[in-house]
């Protein structure tokens, strides 16, 4: 008898220590904290993540970034469920590879826009541009469609009323100065300014050139576009789970901060622009 009273006190003490020492703690230990992984194209996106990564720590979420080398494989990644988020695409990109290829993903959240200004080592100004002169811009659809949209607005041409979303030079209505368009690799247009009068530059290449926003000679005002804006893309079904859309609305309001918005304006001198950060996709979604 006095065994058995001995072996019950025993495992109660166990117990209580067991118990006391759990609470403790106030931190959340490795085994508590929930993983969501989210793929990102580029290591700049390290750096812009970092904030939210240390902030959701003390929310018991730990942000691990993978890193994709293309543009094709983070949608298929997260649509098979290799990732739980991914945040490297604008609007149209989404949209283009959803029908393409019928992922179940949608927007959780808006990051930024990166603006498509025009740069020039050779004029100071839109007003210098004369007859005979070449302007680079991205011989892609959609950065192409775009930057013809800034030459638009800065006045050197006008578009036909027809022109698409994602205008050609074939929808050029009239040059208000008779120079030439030249249709080149985005990545390549910076190591070329030398030898054209002006070119639109992506703000990530212009960024790795060491071109400032304030070295342009007209800075892209085309920033209200919801097709331009960059995202951050969840699986639909996640969004119907409570649990982990609780977690992923935490991972998207961490990057909308005030120390992310910082980290545009100190760290990359304003290349990186936020916008919709004031939209609530979870409640649009439900």
């Amino acid at each position: 008898m006095k065994l058995k009273k001995i072996i019950a006190l025993a495992l109660t003490l166990a117990s209580l220590a067991t118990v006391f020492t759990g609470c403790g703690s106030k931190e959340n230990t490795s085994a508590d904290a929930v993983t969501v992984k989210i793929g990102v194209v580029g290591a700049i996106y390290e750096d812009l993540w970092k904030p939210a990564q240390d902030s959701l720590k003390d929310e018991g979420i730990n942000l691990e970034i993978v890193q994709f080398s293309d543009y094709v494989t983070p949608n298929n990644a997260l649509n098979s469920g290799d990732i739980d988020l991914n945040a490297f695409q604008h609007h149209i990109y989404l949209d283009t590879e959803l029908e393409q290829h019928g992922y179940a993903i949608e927007p959780a959240g808006y990051t930024f826009i990166i603006p498509l200004n025009l740069y020039s080592h050779k004029v100071s100004s839109v007003d210098e541009i004369k007859d005979g002169d070449t302007i680079a811009i991205p011989d892609d659809v959609t950065n192409g469609g775009r930057a013809i949209k800034v030459l638009a607005a800065a006045g050197l041409i006008t578009l036909k009323e027809d022109a698409g979303f994602n205008p050609t030079v074939d929808d050029i209505a009239e040059y208000k100065v008779n120079f030439n368009i030249k249709e080149l690799k985005a990545n390549t247009i910076p190591s070329v300014l030398d030898d054209v009068t002006a070119a639109i530059v992506n703000g990530n290449y212009a960024l790795d050139f060491g071109l400032k926003t304030e070295e342009a000679i007209y800075k892209d005002t085309v920033l209200d576009e919801e097709a331009y804006w960059n995202l951050i893309a969840v699986r639909s079904a996640d969004l119907e789970d409570p649990e982990k859309a609780e977690v992923y609305r935490k991972v998207v309001a961490a990057f909308q901060s005030q120390v992310t918005e910082d980290v545009f304006n100190n760290t990359f001198g304003g290349y990186f622009i936020k916008v919709g950060w004031d939209q609530d996709l979870f409640s649009e979604a439900q």
